[in-house]
């Protein structure tokens, strides 16, 4: 299967990663199949509401295999260049710097100490050096240009707090241990040195740096100016609204015949205007309004069947140029609408867990454009995130009590109702035939529980799914 990565995100959100080439042409589906149980359906989620407020994305630039010790020597040397150059290339640098920090980390936060290893430790020493020395690196090349020096200020705040927030929330993250107490204590000097760092030269003021919320806004505000000319600026547009009206139009005009037709028929037999005729005409109105709405739904989602509901466009936030364009379709589909291979998928569960399901289906076709990227980049990367937060609304809180006999006595142990969601992904890149990979979300109302991978269905080999 292509590179992709889907795991957790947040309490209650799932979040998918993948690159996509120059030229590429690549179809990305996703099939969601819900528990009916839950109780979620067109009716209690409509398509549009769930896209609108529930599917985000970012797009930027990417460069395969990004780590510390590759980033400066690739990046360094387009630092001296016009003004303009100068802030494009270095937030270019900072936003993979970024990456390739949260890269590293991620790696090392996997890995265990033990009794004869010590791998974490080791691990974040190497990469809490590479971060310093990169760090050196680029202030002894800080401009002495007025007007670049405030854009190389802003970059270099960021990324000194954002290094010390990350070695620190890579410290919380493991059991503090009187073994490694002098690799922790580097590991906090290195940090400390970061903070007096920004101190000495007073990027903050002293009012912002004593309340959490003020200094967290402003680093954030940050890191939106450095994600300016890396994360794509996007359009995204509704389509279909003018078939829309004219949908409305004719359903209208449909439903005005038979009105009329029934009025004239009315007029025919009750001569005259009587009670009758008055009662006859409030119900064939009443009928109109009831009839209306429903029948242009209907022949709405006729017109529209198999048609994309959104294009997006993506340009470079720098120079504008059309990076990309996307059509997107969201929709509640039968079984008989799921590839072959998505069912051998799902029909491979355990037999407890194939309950009726409701399908939702999500497609995202992009379509790269030739132009030219930005110097050093030959791929783009696109995160999607899906909050399952509407879907966990509908949830029941399902807390009960378990009991056990424990010698003489009863114990008694709260438990909480779990539900699985499954979630068929699909990548068709250039024609080429899809290749599937099945994953189990295991959520309650508080957040998700566990993401597994739960087997592939490739063109010519198969993994047997649990």
């Amino acid at each position: 299967m292509q590179p992709l990565s889907f795991k957790s995100h947040e309490k209650l959100s799932i979040k998918l990663t993948h690159q996509l080439a120059k030229g590429e042409l690549r179809r990305l589906d996703l099939f969601f199949s819900l528990p009916k149980e839950m109780g979620i359906n067109r009716n209690t989620l409509s398509e549009t509401d769930y896209f609108n407020s529930a599917i985000t994305g970012q797009r930027a630039y990417y460069t395969q295999g990004l780590h510390l010790p590759l980033l400066h020597t690739r990046f360094a040397s387009r630092m001296k260049r016009s003004p303009e150059e100068y802030r494009t290339n270095l937030n270019l640098f900072a936003y993979q710097y970024i990456v390739a920090l949260d890269t590293d980390i991620a790696e090392a936060l996997v890995l265990e100490d033990s009794e004869y290893t010590h791998a974490f430790y080791d691990a974040a020493i190497v990469l809490a050096a590479n971060s310093v020395t990169i760090l050196k690196k680029m202030r002894r090349n800080a401009p002495n240009d007025v007007k670049l020096n405030s854009i190389f200020e802003n970059v270099d705040n960021y990324l000194s707090w954002y290094t010390e927030q990350a070695l620190l929330a890579m410290l919380a993250k493991k059991p503090r241990q009187s073994d490694y107490s002098q690799q922790r204590s580097d590991l906090l000097a290195i940090c400390q040195q970061e903070n007096q760092y920004r101190l000495d030269l007073n990027y903050n003021s002293t009012a912002t740096l004593n309340d959490p919320n003020r200094i967290s806004n402003k680093m954030r505000l940050l890191r939106r100016l450095i994600e300016h000319g890396v994360v794509f600026r996007e359009h995204t547009t509704a389509l279909g609204n003018i078939t829309k009206k004219v949908v409305t139009g004719v359903a209208t005009s449909l439903v005005m015949i038979v009105v009329l037709t029934l009025i004239i028929k009315t007029q025919g037999a009750l001569s005259g205007l009587t009670s009758a005729m008055i009662l006859t005409l409030s119900v064939i109105y009443g009928i109109r309004e009831v009839f209306k709405e429903d029948f242009r739904n209907i022949l709405w989602r006729w017109i529209r069947r198999g048609k994309p509901k959104w294009l997006r466009t993506l340009k470079d936030s720098v120079n504008q140029t059309e990076m990309a364009k996307q059509r997107i379709w969201l929709d509640y589909i039968r079984s008989a609408k799921l590839p072959q291979a998505a069912k051998e998928l799902l029909a491979r569960r355990h037999s407890q867990n194939q309950q009726s399901a409701v399908l939702l289906h999500y497609r995202l076709e992009t379509k790269v454009a030739n132009a030219e990227f930005q110097p050093g980049y030959e791929t783009l990367e696109e995160n999607l995130i899906f909050s399952l937060r509407p879907f966990a609304r509908y949830l029941e809180r399902g807390q009960g009590k378990l009991y056990e006999q424990n010698n003489d006595k009863i114990q008694k142990t709260s438990i909480e109702r779990r539900y699985q969601i499954n979630v068929v992904v699909a990548i068709n890149q250039n024609s080429q035939q899809a290749q599937f990979e099945r994953y189990k979300i295991t959520l309650n109302r508080s957040g998700i529980v566990d993401i597994e991978h739960a087997g592939s269905y490739q063109p010519n080999a198969e993994e047997k799914p649990k």
